[in-house]
């Protein structure tokens, strides 16, 4: 499943440097992460680079947006052909 950014995030911009996908983008007043993007690092790391450098642990699932895994192996495959 995609991540989700809650109400905790204080806006540090530590996850979005680290997002392979750029699926992390600047809001007013928090972060928020696309879920059309955003592979859970499926394809590029072991495990989303973003909660290990989330300060605040804003990040977490997304109940609304649920994917396997062989889902987020697709969506990686398909932007990186630029689908």
């Amino acid at each position: 499943m995609a991540l989700m950014i809650n109400n905790e995030c204080i806006a540090c911009d530590a996850c979005a440097e680290e997002c392979p996908n750029g699926a992390i983008e600047e809001g007013d007043p928090i972060y928020s992460i696309d879920p059309d993007i955003c592979t859970e690092c499926v394809g590029s790391y072991d495990e989303p680079s973003c909660l290990s450098v989330c300060p605040v642990d804003a990040i977490m699932p997304d109940p609304d947006n649920i994917e396997n895994m062989e889902e987020l192996k697709y969506k990686f495959e398909m932007l990186q052909k630029g689908e």
